[in-house]
């Protein structure tokens, strides 16, 4: 019921900031936690950050702690992913997602950022 479209991805150069959305339709629940995570050609999935929808609590993955800012807007029911000091390796396809459970188990069909050198 719930679906995710991610937008804002694209070239960047190294250094550069680039902010990446999810637009999120159906119903949020207070206890739902939204995610993003990133995955690169022969890598496995990364997780980046992800934050409480009610409280806005946040947390972040050590590798980019410090330049990313994952927020949300329960008015417009959007995620955000806040992208500074960019790097080459930050190089992935970037998802959002939802755990409304255990679990991640709803998710966008993501979009690319590449960062140059």
């Amino acid at each position: 019921q719930v679906l995710l479209v991610e937008s804002g991805g694209g070239l960047v150069q190294a250094g550069g900031s680039l902010r990446l959305s999810c637009a999120v339709s159906g119903p949020i629940s207070s206890t739902y936690i939204m995610g993003w995570f990133r995955q690169a050609p022969g890598k496995e999935r990364e997780f980046v950050a992800t934050i409480t929808w009610s409280a806005g609590t946040t947390y972040y993955a050590g590798a980019v702690k410090g330049r990313f800012t994952i927020s949300r807007d329960k008015a417009k029911n959007m995620v955000y992913l806040q992208m500074a000091s960019l790097k080459p390796e930050d190089t992935a396809v970037y998802r959002c997602a939802v755990r409304k459970t255990q679990i991640f188990d709803v998710w966008g069909q993501g979009t690319q950022v590449t960062v140059s050198s």
